[in-house]
């Protein structure tokens, strides 16, 4: 997933912007060019996590943000506590009806040390306390 995709995901279920980023594995693409002087984000920077206008231009780096992609991590919705899985870059952004829990608490497990604790005791659609 790229950085740049927070500047335009929200909770599915209550529509609350930013969500929530934590990084568990990243890959870099130094072959990936940036073109433009402006930054690509309009909103919200996901590689520094705050709001455009709260960052000076000289803290804007686009060519570097663009070079990275999120393999593995998780988004979280501040307001809901929903939480969606980034998996082999894909951020799965499915609704509760259609996640499998199987997968949901494996992915808990495997993260357990990096995933914040009300996630893991209290997060939708699944938490570690119900398996």
């Amino acid at each position: 997933m790229k950085y740049r995709l927070l500047d335009i995901l929200a909770c599915p279920y209550d529509k609350t912007f930013p969500l929530k980023l934590i990084v568990f594995k990243e890959k870099r693409y130094e072959h990936r060019q940036f073109k433009g002087t402006k930054p690509v984000c309009e909103l919200y920077c996901g590689l520094k996590g705050k709001k455009i206008e709260e960052l000076k231009p000289e803290e804007l780096d686009c060519e570097d943000c663009l070079k990275r992609e999120i393999v593995e991590g998780i988004l979280i919705c501040p307001k809901c506590n929903r939480w969606f899985p980034i998996k082999d870059e894909i951020p799965i952004l499915l609704p509760d009806e259609f996640r499998k829990k199987s997968e949901d608490l494996e992915f808990l497990r495997k993260y357990s040390d990096k995933i914040p604790k009300e996630i893991l005791e209290k997060g939708k659609p699944v938490n570690l306390s119900e398996g």
